[in-house]
């Protein structure tokens, strides 16, 4: 008999303890390009992007102070592997061809310099994600999926323009601290996990919390979830194998549809 999936997702040490067949660090690249590439299409398909803003970067398996990263000025919708560029802690391009987004290194870099943990990163300018983070407040869990969140994110509310700055990437790492995510005062929404898959679900399912909480604030009076319920319910969805699971189908869905991404 089929293990039921919530079953799944509640024995993650478990699942994370079996083994699993030995990945080449090439092996391993290939597959977070992959990963990248499709994240930034499904971006572009839930109309995350916004003119040249917006970026996700995974940490390389073997080379682990550079990260991949798209390139500025390219279209979410036609990003292709191919189209990705690897960059150093230093902020230079040691391999592709492109623009590097200033605001993509700035934070990013500082991130993944401060968080050893942390594979991907995830920042783009979503509607409903710029609309909440102009509140300056954390969401409430007001449903099982903003659950994912309690207690587990953070509100950086110092806004001072675009990210150029080293210092300002520093500030940014500093209060993300050890959560998964960061609402930018005035700016939007950056998601970070142990995978690219986490970081992109953690974006995708926080936008959507982010419109819920809108919404149900624009009709009325919302009713949040007791805090015991809540922090036992982020057990089961807030996870790093949750957050890898729930981007699966979406990544099955994006390669079979647009298998041209894997160019």
């Amino acid at each position: 008999m089929n293990q039921p999936v919530n079953s799944i997702i509640m024995n993650a040490d478990a699942i994370e303890g079996l083994e699993m067949p030995a990945q080449s660090v090439e092996e391993v690249r290939a597959d977070r390009k992959r990963k990248l590439a499709a994240a930034l299409r499904l971006f572009g398909r839930f109309g995350f992007d916004e003119g040249p803003a917006g970026h996700i970067t995974v940490r390389d398996p073997g080379l682990t102070d550079h990260f991949w990263v798209n390139p500025f000025g390219k279209s979410f919708k036609l990003m292709r592997v191919s189209d990705l560029l690897l960059v150093n802690h230093a902020g230079e391009v040691v391999q592709g061809n492109g623009l590097l987004n200033g605001a993509a290194f700035t934070i990013h870099s500082q991130i993944h310099m401060a968080r050893p943990d942390v594979i991907a990163a995830a920042h783009a300018h979503s509607l409903h994600g710029k609309a909440f983070s102009s509140l300056g407040r954390l969401l409430d869990p007001l449903t099982q999926d903003a659950c994912a969140f309690f207690e587990d994110h953070v509100v950086f509310d110092d806004f001072t323009g675009v990210v150029l700055d080293n210092t300002e990437g520093e500030r940014i790492a500093a209060a993300l601290g050890d959560n998964k995510a960061a609402i930018l005062k005035n700016h939007g929404l950056l998601t970070v996990g142990g995978s690219i898959e986490a970081a992109a679900w953690w974006f995708i399912t926080m936008e959507r919390s982010c419109q819920a909480q809108l919404l149900a604030a624009a009709a009325g009076t919302p009713q949040p979830i007791r805090e015991d319920a809540a922090r036992a319910t982020y057990e089961t969805v807030g996870s790093e194998l949750a957050g890898q699971f729930s981007f699966a189908p979406l990544y099955e869905v994006i390669a079979q549809e647009q298998p041209e991404l894997f160019d």
